[in-house]
């Protein structure tokens, strides 16, 4: 063993690697290290991790976080998590999955925290909701989350043209937010409602009850039409329930209204910052005003069978006023089954028993009049 002269300072391997702990350093499995791409190919990155040599990544640990590998070139710096420390080709395998996504779920917690909204890009469908990719992180943006603008409205609720349109959206960008993060259970539940919903707050504001827009019916539902209007530059859509379509009684919207057609209506409601209500008929004057004038009770009127139930039917006088006779004011045979007797399409004639314009009721009665009783004679009062 050397011994050290005067004046110097014995120097020894202990003091060495304390000095410099990186040289003593081994990689293992599952560490994340750093390092710059050297280059990439169609389906592979080779990453310079410098005293380790060089690392690859590719296969399913490059493809689970598909969206840094498109955005990546070369000297990008990366984090990657070593999967093998020596492969068949002596380079150390490596995993964009791990380390990134850890990073992708804390950013996603910082954009729910914030409260941001940002854009992602549709992977798939499915008949709940739509499947999107952040970072490599999977997520789903339920139906009921999706803005008006891409809500499938389909008539009559066919669920195959609702799938049909639902996948349509493939392979588009949304704005959305995330709504709920489980990082332990890989749940993401994002919303494309909330995203715009600060967007359409102020317009919303400025709209107000009671205005009148002009729009275009966007599309036909069992339960009411949707319709399309802007405000301020803003493209908003409001629903037009069934019950606010006309003043008479219609059991299908697509009766009354058709896609495509312009129409007036008057805003009735905002729920919850984004359902807007809107109302045609109140727009045009209430027909049963002006019953009470055309109509008198104990008038015998002629009227069209529209529809028929077990409780009786309703009958249409004219294109505003429709009537309901009830099971009770038929013929005693008629009585045990309407749907027997009364056929939709038929005219009858009906006498009115009861008018009530503001409740928009008007009472109607098949039965015949009951004739008096004849008088009994003297001879028969003795008897």
């Amino acid at each position: 063993m050397k011994t050290a002269t005067p004046g110097t300072k014995q120097i020894n391997m202990e003091e060495l690697l304390g000095k410099h702990d990186d040289l003593a350093h081994v990689p293992v499995v599952g560490e994340v290290l750093t390092g710059s791409i050297l280059e990439k190919t169609s389906n592979a990155l080779y990453v310079d991790i410098g005293r380790f040599g060089v690392g690859v990544i590719y296969g399913k640990e490059l493809f689970d976080d598909i969206d840094t590998f498109k955005r990546s070139k070369i000297g990008d710096t990366v984090q990657a998590t070593i999967q093998a420390l020596d492969n068949e080709e002596g380079y150390i395998e490596l995993s964009l999955r791990t380390a990134t996504r850890e990073r992708s779920w804390e950013e996603l917690r910082r954009k729910l925290d914030d409260d941001v909204a940002f854009e992602s890009e549709i992977i798939d469908a499915n008949k709940g909701g739509l499947i999107v990719r952040v970072n490599g992180v999977t997520g789903f943006l339920p139906v009921s989350q999706l803005a008006p603008d891409h809500y499938p409205r389909v008539e009559g609720g066919d669920k195959s043209k609702i799938q049909e349109r639902l996948q349509s959206y493939v392979g588009q960008m949304f704005k959305i937010k995330a709504i709920t993060i489980d990082q332990e259970n890989e749940k993401l539940i994002v919303s494309e409602k909330a995203a715009v919903s600060d967007e359409m707050s102020t317009t919303l504001d400025n709209l107000g009850q009671g205005k009148t827009v002009e729009g275009v019916v966007s599309g036909i539902v069992d339960f009411g039409a949707f319709v399309k209007f802007e405000e301020k530059g803003q493209e908003l859509e409001g629903l037009v329930h069934i019950s606010e379509i006309a003043w008479q009684r219609i059991d299908n919207p697509a009766d009354i209204l058709s896609v495509g057609e312009k129409v007036h209506a008057k805003v009735i409601g905002i729920d919850n910052g984004l359902r807007i209500s809107l109302s045609i008929k109140q727009l045009q004057q209430d027909p049963w005003l002006k019953a009470a004038e055309k109509y008198n009770v104990n008038d015998k009127v002629k009227g069209k069978i529209l529809k028929v139930t077990p409780f009786g039917g309703f009958v249409q006088l004219d294109k505003d006023i429709h009537g309901l006779v009830h099971v009770s004011e038929l013929p005693l045979d008629i009585q045990k089954d309407p749907t027997a007797h009364l056929h939709v399409g038929d005219t009858m004639e009906f006498t009115i028993i009861s008018l009530e314009p503001k409740e928009h009721r008007l009472g109607l009665s098949l039965k015949e009049e009951e004739l008096p009783a004849p008088k009994k004679s003297k001879k028969e009062k003795k008897k």
